[in-house]
């Protein structure tokens, strides 16, 4: 599967724009870190284009990502997308653990990417010029965005052996780099 035809089953299934903004999100940041670790990009991208894909039409465990993954599978699409996508599941980790690079990158990309675009929403200035410093500060904030894990988003971090500011800093950048897509001027 491409790019082209990953974002046309994503807009076969999904409406909702600040889902679709989310998945371009982690995209951005599956790309830059399929760079730093010298992975394959374009692999990279897709499972972060469509980690969520089915979430609107199956929104409850474990539905979601069980229903996307048989839908995946019936288009042929290789079982190592599939893999990754049950993997950020936490129902799915007995059956898809996160043991490889691309299974532990989603995981840390995909919580911490929501987050960086709910702070980003409430500053005049948006992604420019974000710092870490204002992520950290507003994960002390348990109203703001409470539904986003604070505990993944540091778990994120450790499970990739990078600290957590190196960690929000690289997804700050990704997400820059696509400001415009994710609706920010």
């Amino acid at each position: 599967m491409n790019r082209d035809e990953a974002l046309q089953l994503l807009h076969e299934y999904v409406t909702n724009d600040a889902l679709i903004k989310h998945m371009l999100a982690v995209e951005a940041a599956m790309a830059f870190y399929a760079k730093k670790f010298g992975e394959d990009e374009s692999l990279w991208r897709i499972v972060g284009l469509l980690h969520d894909f089915d979430y609107e039409r199956y929104p409850e465990p474990p539905d979601h990502t069980r229903e996307g993954a048989r839908i995946l599978r019936e288009r042929g699409v290789d079982e190592s997308v599939v893999g990754a996508i049950l993997s950020h599941a936490e129902w799915n980790l007995d059956d898809y653990p996160r043991d490889d690079q691309l299974r532990k990158t989603l995981f840390a990309v995909d919580e911490l990417c929501g987050f960086i675009v709910a702070v980003g929403l409430v500053r005049p200035d948006g992604l420019d010029g974000m710092k870490p410093s204002s992520v950290k500060k507003k994960m002390k904030a348990k109203a703001f965005a409470a539904a986003v894990s604070r505990d993944d988003i540091r778990n994120g971090a450790e499970t990739l052996g990078i600290e957590l500011d190196d960690h929000i800093a690289n997804c700050i950048e990704a997400l820059q780099s696509i400001k415009t897509d994710l609706g920010f001027e």
